[in-house]
């Protein structure tokens, strides 16, 4: 059964996939698809397994009576209340991280004014006319250029701030009946409650379905019926135990921490472009936009 039921398994987790993703589809609908399709196999494996007449026909007639004899009792539902709430954080969770993508790129390409252009040249190249080739701005010059160049970068940090803020208390609610990973964990579980109890109340199945569908034909069974114990199926689905690093919550908090660190990026954009890159070390004689000097006195506008 679980090889004919492999299709209709796929085609879950593919929906989900979809659903994380963006596309337009429905958990309600999907849940309840897979398990239109896994009534059919239950009832052919486990409730009636001499029924010979597997006809396509016969098959969708089960199929579309799953939900009127509700076999599975209120575990469908079950399983939508939790891929509901599990599934949209996590979708929330990948347009916010799209989000950011997109802010990152759209600020990958600076445009400068012509100003701002005349005051990185002559802060950057001015010295190489007078042949000081290896000399770098002075720090408070370089700091004064650079963040009036910047300055439309710096206005987005406190909303770059409020973003990570937003990332992070997302993903600290995404624990539980929240996180979608511990609900496609335990779905076997509760595929496994739903199938015994299809099987325990088997008769009462059969009879409503042959009132729906007629009484299919019957021949001796050719190869041992499948064998099936409740009380083993019960006891013998376990999850088995995994690294903590593997989990999506633990990736997802190391990738907070990470971002968490450049909560302030747009706002010390400047300071850290001179500090890492641009000026000369404090000590050193550098170019205070005339001359070089050992020290820079003047805050110079552009």
């Amino acid at each position: 059964m679980a090889l004919e039921a492999a299709a209709a398994v796929q085609e879950f987790f593919t929906d989900v996939g979809l659903y994380l993703f963006g596309v337009d589809v429905n958990p309600e609908e999907f849940v309840n698809r897979f398990f239109d399709s896994l009534f059919p196999l239950v009832y052919h494996h486990l409730i009636n397994p001499s029924v010979t007449d597997s006809s396509l026909e016969y098959s969708e007639c089960i199929r579309m009576a799953r939900r009127d004899v509700s076999p599975f009792g209120n575990i469908p539902k079950r399983v939508m209340g939790q891929m509901g709430r599990s599934l949209l954080p996590s979708r929330t969770f990948l347009q916010a991280l799209n989000l950011g993508i997109e802010v990152i790129n759209t600020t990958d390409h600076l445009h400068f004014s012509k100003e701002c252009s005349r005051a990185l040249l002559r802060m950057q190249y001015c010295p190489h006319c007078q042949g000081l080739t290896l000399s770098k701005p002075c720090m408070g010059y370089c700091l004064n250029v650079a963040r009036g160049c910047l300055a439309h970068m710096a206005e987005l940090n406190p909303h770059w701030h409020a973003y990570i803020q937003s990332l992070e208390e997302l993903s600290n609610a995404m624990h539980g009946t929240y996180d979608v990973e511990h609900v496609l964990l335990n779905f076997h579980l509760l595929v496994n409650d739903a199938v015994i109890q299809a099987y325990l109340n088997g008769q009462k199945l059969a009879e409503q379905v042959n009132k729906i569908c007629g009484h299919p034909v019957r021949t001796p069974t050719q190869s041992p019926p499948c064998s099936f114990d409740p009380s083993k199926e019960k006891h013998g689905m376990k999850i088995s135990p995994r690294n903590g690093e593997e989990t999506l919550a633990n990736r997802r908090k190391e990738f907070i921490n990470s971002l968490r660190l450049y909560r302030s990026f747009y706002g010390s954009l400047a300071d850290q472009l001179c500090v890492n890159e641009l000026a000369a070390v404090d000590g050193l004689p550098c170019w205070n936009g005339e001359d070089l000097v050992k020290r820079y006195f003047m805050c110079r506008g552009l």
